[in-house]
Formats: C-alpha cells, structure tokens, sequence
C-alpha cells in the first residue's frame, strides 16, 4: 500500500515538473472561433479564444479558416489546433446552437491604433481646452466683480482653492496609499470611489449647466418663504429642477454602469463635466507650483505603471490593473474615474479582456492645471492667449506621442509621461523667449489685491482734482492717461470695471513696469 501510494506521488511530480516546464514555454494570444449550429439554426457567432502561435498558426480571416481536423491516413500530417474557450461562453454556445456545432478558428491582425482614439483625443483636448479657458476668465471676472456693490449671481459662486506645496505632498501620498489599497481591497473599495464619482460629477454636472440656464430667458420665479434647510435663501424653482435632473443622470449611470451598449456615453458625460468643475475649482498660484505638481505626478504615474511589475507577484503593473480591474475581481466592476470609448474595429480584444479604450482622468485634470494657469497670465499681462494657446497645442501633441507609444508598445502607457515634459517644456520655452519666466515662474503677474482705482472718487480731505481743459473727463479712457490724478467726485466707482470677463476685454496699453495692467487686476497669492 505504501508503495502504491509513493509511485503515485511519483508520478504527480513527475507530472506537476512537466506542467511547470510547459507552462514556462507558452505564449498565449487572442484569436476568434466562429460557432454555426450542425442543423442549421441561428447565424454563426464569434468567440474570444486563446492560443498558442507555436503550436498551431491561425489563418487571419474567417474566409481561410478551416475546421480541426486532418488527413487519417498520414500520421504526420494531422493538424488539430489547441485553444481555450472561456466556461461562460461554452454554455452560451450549447444554449444558442445546441450540442452538435461547427468552430472555425482564424486569429485576425491586431490593428495599432482604433479609430476610437480619435474620439479620445478630441474629448480630452476640447476638455482641458475649454477648461482652461473657462477657469481663467472666471477667475478674473470673479475678482472683478467682488468689488462692485452689486448682488448678483457671481458673488455666491464658489470660491476657488489655491494648491500649496503641502497640499501637492499629501494629495500625492493619498494617491499612492489608495492606489495600493485599491489594488489589495479592489472588490472593497471600488464601490466607494463609484459612490464618489456620482456625487462629484452630478455636482460637476449642475456646476456646467447652470450658468448656461441662468442666461435663457426662463421662468424666474423663486420658492416661497420658508424656514427650511438650505431653502431659506429662496432659490430659483428653475435651478432645483436643474439640480435634480444632474443627480437622476447620475443615479441612473450608477444602477446601468455596466450596461456596454450605451453607459460609456454617460460616464464619459459626466467625466467631463466634473474635470471641467475641477479646473474651474482648483487653481494653481504659481509656475512654480505647476512645475512641482506636474513633475511629483510624472514620477508617480511612471513608478506605478513601470516600477511595479518588478515588485508584484503577479508581475503586473498597479496602475494598468486598477485602471482595467483585476482579472480575478469577483465584482467585475470596472472604476469610473476615466473616458472610455468602446473599440471601432472588428479585433479579438473587443471580444477578450479589453473592449474599451481608456484614458485616465489624471491624465486631463493635471495638465489642465497649467493650460488654466497659462490663461489667467494671459489675461493678467495681456498676452493676446499665447501660453494659453500654445500650452494647449503642447497637451494636444503629447496626447499624440501616447497613443503612438501605445501601438509601438501595445500595452498601457503612462499618458504623463509624455504629456508633462510636452506642456512644461513649452510653457517654460515661451516664457523665456517672450522675456517673462521671471514672473512667470513666480507669478508675479498677478496683483496680491486689487488696487485703488485712479478713477475712485476722492475723499473730502484729499487734494482736489486737477481738471484738463484739453479733454473731458467722460471721453478719457482709463488707462491712457500720461499720468493719473484724481478725477471728479461725481465719477461712478464702477466706470473703470469692464461688465465683460477679463478675457474678453480688449487689450489696453500697459501704463505699470513689467508689463503689467493698470486698475483693478489681483492675482492669486503665492
């Protein structure tokens, strides 16, 4: 008996050696088989196969792919192709044909670029295009208009939030740790970030559409007087209406999130509205500061997507594995914090692990910082948008060398990687030749407050105005004058703040040193 049984353990490791042994030898690929019933029902139907290119060569086309099988009388010259077909899709098959089928198998050309990248590109470069430019005239206008007695819509918008280096260093240190607990606790935690996700993009939603409502000639009318909770400042029937289709939209991404068919419209949606919320809420001060964020994050998103696979056990990288999901998650929930845009072309990868294109929302969010922060120096030193338009073009070009990295490479690449030398070394160039980096490095183009008006009234122990004969008071534009002296009392303070945006006042000639605007033009501080 006990020899029995060590002739079997024998031979299990004779066994296990040879298994071990083969196992180390395998390439594995994707390629399709194309079931048809034996009896003639239902039109054929593709499947996600995997095989191996040593063993068995695959024709490219269902045109040229033939049955396993080979010639009986020749030994040698049987044929019979080794695949594996996944368990669900071997119980669709007998549901769908029945028990008696026909498989061809045909492994067609993997394309190097989808025609969905294209898509891609626009959605992220009209993202951070359009974000950018909204932050930057936002936060002028906003600065203008907080000095004007008036009580309109602009004063209750949100505050933006200047990013400090302390800040950069724990937002970085948050991002490692939940990274890495993602990846140990994915099925976990992916539930949390997907409840953040509808919270944040239903706000960045409402954030998007609202100032667009407030400018259609609607029903204006209020909620009446009441005493009730964040009802008590009577808001327009219009916005409430307006918030609660932004929170349906998201509940309803949330409950069809893993519909395939036509939810990736919706997250893409509602990806967008929040990075454009994100951009409008978070601002950089200074060139410095970009250069800090963009360049820790450069680090972070190369070490977790390159470094990794040389740590993990599995030998896969951390960042590819959350972003796509672990191919062993028992929720089979993929995270939303990215754009995706299913495949347009007939590849085996639509069927397999990878139906979908994906681009992170880091990947728009941290560039978009500095194109924000290029726009309002812009603005500040009257550049006509130079950095604003070339900082832009930069991210569209770096956008275009990840994509070309990803075909030459075929596997996921670290977008930052070649994003931020791309917009850094383009802003930091154009700053230069333009003579500019000094203050465009620390930002001191910006004024830390807005400046009295030339144009205020005088005080009545002040030195009274010096009237020119030569030109009426009404007729001088601000800005023009050789030297500014006090004009008359019955000057409205509000006649030297433009009503339009800072971006789209016209370019007025520089009367301060270092190219600065004169009146009221305040920058974030340092």
């Amino acid at each position: 008996m006990a020899a029995a049984a060590a002739a079997a353990a024998a031979v299990l490791a004779r066994l296990a050696a040879a298994f071990l042994l083969l196992a180390a030898q395998v390439a594995c690929e994707y390629g399709m088989v194309h079931v048809v019933s034996e009896t003639g029902g239902p039109k054929g139907k593709d499947y996600c196969i995997l095989y191996n290119p040593q063993w068995a060569h695959l024709p490219l086309d269902l045109s040229k792919a033939v049955p396993p099988g080979g010639n009986k009388t020749q030994y040698d010259e049987i044929g019979i192709p080794v695949a594996l077909l996944s368990y669900k899709d071997m119980l669709d098959i007998f549901e769908t044909f029945g028990r008696v089928v026909r498989a061809a198998l045909y492994a067609p050309k993997e394309p190097m670029l989808d025609y969905n990248m294209v898509i891609i590109f626009i959605m992220a470069v009209g993202t951070v295009a359009l974000g950018g430019y909204w932050a930057g005239s936002r936060d002028v206008r906003k600065r203008y208009m907080k000095h004007k007695r008036d009580d309109g819509p602009e004063k209750h918008e949100d505050e933006a939030v200047d990013v400090t280096p302390v800040m950069i260093c724990v937002f970085v240190v948050m991002c490692c740790s939940m990274l890495v607990l993602l990846y140990h606790f994915y099925d976990q935690l992916v539930y949390v970030i997907i409840g953040i996700f509808c919270l944040a993009s239903s706000t960045g939603l409402y954030s998007c559409l609202s100032p667009l409502l407030q400018r259609l000639p609607l029903c204006r009318c209020r909620v009446p007087d009441n005493s009730l909770p964040y009802f008590h400042k009577r808001p327009q029937v219009c916005m409430l209406l307006l918030a609660l289709l932004c929170v349906a939209v998201s509940v309803v991404w949330g409950v069809f999130r893993n519909e395939d068919q036509w939810a990736w419209i919706l997250q893409d949606a509602l990806g967008i509205a929040f990075c454009l919320y994100t951009l409008k809420t978070i601002r950089l001060p200074t060139f410095k500061a970009c250069t800090l964020l963009l360049l820790v994050l450069f680090i972070y998103d190369v070490f977790f997507v390159f470094i990794t696979p040389f740590l993990t056990k599995s030998g896969s990288s951390i960042m590819v594995e959350v972003a796509t999901g672990p191919s062993d998650s028992a929720t089979h929930e993929k995270l939303p914090m990215v754009l995706k845009v299913p495949r347009l072309n007939a590849s085996p990868l639509a069927l397999c692990d990878r139906p979908f294109s994906l681009l992170g929302f880091g990947d728009i969010l941290v560039p978009g910082l500095l194109v924000a922060y290029c726009h309002r120096f812009d603005i500040q030193v009257q550049s006509s948008r130079v950095y604003f338009v070339a900082c832009t073009i930069a991210y569209g070009i770096g956008l275009l060398v990840t994509f070309m990295a990803l075909a030459l490479m075929q596997r996921g690449q670290p977008a930052l990687l070649y994003l931020v030398p791309c917009t850094l070394v383009t802003s930091c160039a154009l700053a230069l030749w333009r003579r500019e980096l000094g203050m465009f490095w620390t930002g001191s183009g910006f004024a830390k407050d807005l400046p009295q008006s030339p144009w205020a009234p005088a005080s009545a122990d002040g030195p009274q105005p010096q009237v020119d004969s030569d030109a009426a008071p009404s007729q001088q534009p601000p800005g023009q004058e050789a030297a500014p002296s006090p004009p008359p009392t019955e000057q409205p303070p509000e006649s030297s703040v433009p009503e339009e945006s800072g971006a789209g006042a016209p370019p007025q000639e520089p009367e301060s040193p270092a190219g600065l605007a004169p009146g009221p033009a305040p920058g974030p501080s340092a």
